[in-house]
C-alpha cells in the first residue's frame, strides 16, 4: 500500500469519528450550544482544552522554530506553559463562580455598562480571527502535504471540514470532539519523537533524549548540534543570542495572553462547580505538558537529521549531490514537500551540489568564495513542515507518517473550531441578544450563531491564504492582542474594586488600539503585504518586535483604566459587593441567558 493510501486511511478514520461524535454530541439548546449544558467532567474537560490549546501552532508551527533558531525561540514554552498557571489561579475558578456564558458577559456585568461588553466583543473578535488565520495556515500546510496538493487547495479543503462539524456542534459537540483529537494528535506527536530519539540516543523518553548521548560517536547530543550549526554559520543552538528585553516581553505577553483568550476561558464554563474549573486547568496543564517536554527533543533532533541530511559526510566533506536527492528513497520526502510549495531548493553554481549554510556569516562567506559557492541553495524550508515531514526525514515506517497526518490536522482543527465557537458565540449572544435584538428566540440565536461562525471562517481562510507569518507567529500575535485588552479587565474587574466603567472602556481601547497599530506597522495594514512601515529585524521601539508589543499594551490598558477611574465616578455600591461575592470561594450562579 502506497503512503498516500495510508495517509487517507488514517486521516479518514479520524475525521469519520470527529464527525460521529459532532453529530451525535450535537446541541439542541443554547446552554449546550455556549457551555455543553455545563455537565463536562473535570479529566474530560482538561483533555477538550489541551486539544484546543494545542493548536497548529504547538503541533505544527512551536518544533519548527525552536529547530531553526534554538534555545531563543523557548520563549514559546515558558510563556504558553505560565499562562496556563495564571489561568488556573487567577482567572478560572472566579469566572466559572459568575455563572455566566462567554467573557463579554461578564465584562458586561461586571462593569455595569453595554459599552464595555460591546468593546470586549471587538476585542475577542479582533484576537480570535487573528488566533484562526494562524490555524487557517496550518490546516493549509497539514491537507496540502497529506493528499499532496497545493497549500493553497489544502486550505480551502480544510476550511470546509472545520465549518462541516464546528457549526452543528456547538459546544457540546466541539467538547467531545476535542477529546478524540487529543488522543489522536498526542499519539502523533510523542510515538514519532520516540522512534527518533532511540535512533539519535537510544533512550525511549525524548526529552531525556535530548541532553543523553548521540548514539553513532557517544558526545551529548547538544553539543553535536552546536558544532555542527556553527561550522555552517548559524548561531551556537543552545546559546542566547538574542535581545533580552524583547525575550521578556514577548514570554510575558504570552503568558498574559493565555489567560486573556476566550476560546480557552469558555472550556471553564462547561464544568458543573468552581472547583471543577480549578481540576480543569490541572489536568489541562498535564495533558499539555506530554507535548510540551517533547517538543524541544522534536526540534533539537529533527535540525541534527536535516543537517546531516544535506552534509551526509560531514561539514567539511562534500554537499549532498542533486542526483542523490533526486534517486535515494531517503529523500523522497524532499519531492513531496516541493509540491506543496513550502520546501525549495536549487544549484545556483551548477556543481550538482546542493550546499545548505548560513550565507549571511561573514566567515562562510569567505569559505564560500574560496568553495566557488555561490548562496545557501536550500532557498525555502517553511518551518510550519518540520513537525509533519519529521517521520519522513528520519526514515520511519509508513503507519508513523499516517498517524502524523491525522495529528496534525486534529491539532489544527479542533482549536479552529473553538475559536469559531468563541466568534459566534460573542456575536450572536452578547452583539445580537445582548445589544440589538434582545427578545430573539432561542432558535433565531443558535441560527445566528452559525451564520457569523460561516462568516468567520470565510474571512479566516482568505487571510490565511497569505499570513503574515509563521503559524506560531501569527498565533503570538493573537496573544498580544488578548493579553493588551482582554486579560486587564478579567483582572481588574475580579480583584479591583476601584476601576469603573469609563476606566475599563477606555483601558480596553487604549490597549487595543496601541497594540493594534503596532502589529499593522510591523505586519502590514489589515496584515496586507507590502503595507508595513517597520519589519521585526528593525522595529519602531528600540528592539520590541510586533509580537512581543501584547505586554506593552496591557501595561498602558491597566495605566489608562486605573487613571480614567480615578478621574470619574466610583463603582456603585452593589457592582462592589458583587467584586466580593465573586471572590469568596462558594458555590457557581447558575447560568443565565437573559444578560
Amino acid at each position: 500500500m502506497d503512503q498516500f493510501t495510508i495517509n487517507l486511511l488514517f486521516v479518514g478514520a479520524s475525521f469519520a469519528i470527529y464527525i460521529g461524535i459532532a453529530i451525535w454530541a450535537r446541541a439542541g439548546s443554547t446552554s449546550e450550544f455556549y457551555a455543553a449544558g455545563r455537565g463536562v467532567h473535570p479529566v474530560t474537560n482538561g483533555m477538550a482544552t489541551a486539544a484546543d490549546w494545542m493548536s497548529a501552532a504547538s503541533f505544527i508551527s512551536m518544533a519548527g522554530l525552536i529547530a531553526f533558531t534554538g534555545y531563543d525561540n523557548s520563549s514559546y514554552l515558558m510563556g504558553w506553559t505560565g499562562g496556563y498557571v495564571l489561568l488556573a489561579l487567577l482567572l478560572a475558578p472566579y469566572l466559572r463562580k459568575f455563572g455566566k456564558f462567554t467573557v463579554s458577559e461578564f465584562i458586561g456585568d461586571r462593569f455595569y455598562s453595554p459599552t464595555a461588553r460591546l468593546v470586549a466583543v471587538i476585542c475577542l473578535i479582533v484576537a480570535s480571527t487573528t488566533y484562526v488565520i494562524g490555524q487557517m495556515t496550518g490546516v493549509g500546510v497539514a491537507f496540502g502535504r497529506f493528499l499532496e496538493i497545493s497549500n493553497t487547495a489544502g486550505l480551502l479543503i480544510g476550511a470546509c471540514v472545520v465549518f462541516a462539524y464546528a457549526v452543528f456542534g456547538g459546544m457540546k459537540g466541539v467538547t467531545y470532539t476535542q477529546v478524540a483529537q487529543y488522543c489522536v494528535l498526542i499519539m502523533a506527536y510523542t510515538i514519532p519523537a520516540v522512534f527518533i530519539s532511540l535512533q539519535l540516543t537510544g533512550n525511549p523518553v525524548p526529552a531525556l533524549g535530548l541532553f543523553g548521548d548521540y548514539a553513532p560517536t557517544g558526545e551529548p547530543l547538544l553539543a553535536k548540534l552546536d558544532a555542527i550549526v556553527t561550522e555552517l554559520g548559524f548561531n551556537e543552538y543552545t546559546a542566547h543570542n538574542g535581545d533580552t528585553l524583547n525575550m521578556v516581553l514577548f514570554t510575558l505577553s504570552l503568558m498574559i495572553g493565555t489567560a486573556g483568550l476566550p476560546h480557552v476561558i469558555m472550556r471553564f464554563f462547561t464544568v458543573p462547580r468552581v472547583a471543577d474549573a480549578r481540576w480543569s486547568a490541572g489536568w489541562a496543564l498535564v495533558f499539555i505538558a506530554l507535548l510540551y517536554l517533547t517538543a524541544p527533543a522534536v526540534g533539537a533532533m529533527a535540525r541534527l537529521n536535516i543537517t546531516d541530511m544535506f552534509w551526509p559526510n560531514g561539514t567539511n566533506a562534500e554537499a549532498v549531490s542533486v542526483e542523490e536527492i533526486n534517486t535515494d528513497p531517503r529523500y523522497d520526502w524532499m519531492a513531496t514537500w516541493q509540491k506543496t510549495g513550502l520546501l525549495g531548493w536549487e544549484d545556483k553554481n551548477g556543481d550538482g551540489k546542493i550546499q545548505y549554510y548560513n550565507d549571511q556569516s561573514e566567515v562562510m562567506q569567505a569559505k564560500a568564495a574560496e568553495k566557488g559557492w555561490e548562496g545557501n541553495e536550500l532557498t525555502n524550508f517553511n518551518r510550519d513542515i518540520l513537525v509533519l515531514a519529521n517521520p519522513e526525514i528520519a526514515n520511519l515506517p509508513s503507519w508513523v507518517i499516517g498517524l502524523v497526518a491525522a495529528g496534525g490536522l486534529a491539532a489544527a482543527l479542533s482549536t479552529a473550531a473553538g475559536l469559531l465557537l468563541a466568534i459566534s458565540s460573542a456575536v450572536s449572544h452578547d452583539l445580537i441578544k445582548g445589544r440589538f435584538a434582545p427578545e430573539i428566540s432561542e432558535k433565531g440565536e443558535l441560527m445566528s450563531a452559525r451564520i457569523a461562525m460561516a462568516v468567520a471562517i470565510v474571512v479566516a481562510t482568505y487571510l490565511g491564504l497569505n499570513p503574515p507569518g509563521f503559524a506560531a507567529q501569527t498565533v503570538a500575535l493573537a496573544f498580544g492582542l488578548a493579553a493588551a485588552s482582554i486579560f486587564p479587565a478579567l483582572m481588574m474587574g475580579i480583584f479591583s474594586k476601584k476601576v469603573n466603567n469609563t476606566g475599563a472602556v477606555a483601558g480596553m481601547l487604549a490597549g487595543l488600539g496601541t497594540t493594534l497599530i503596532y502589529i499593522f506597522l510591523h505586519k502590514g495594514w489589515f496584515f496586507v503585504a507590502g503595507t508595513a512601515s517597520f519589519a521585526d529585524t528593525d522595529p519602531l521601539l528600540g528592539t520590541i518586535q510586533s509580537t512581543s508589543f501584547g505586554a506593552v499594551g496591557a501595561m498602558i490598558n491597566f495605566a489608562v483604566a486605573y487613571i480614567v477611574s480615578g478621574m470619574t465616578k466610583p463603582v456603585p455600591q452593589d457592582i462592589v459587593e458583587l467584586v466580593e461575592s465573586v471572590r469568596v470561594p462558594r458555590g457557581a450562579g447558575a447560568a443565565s441567558a437573559d444578560h
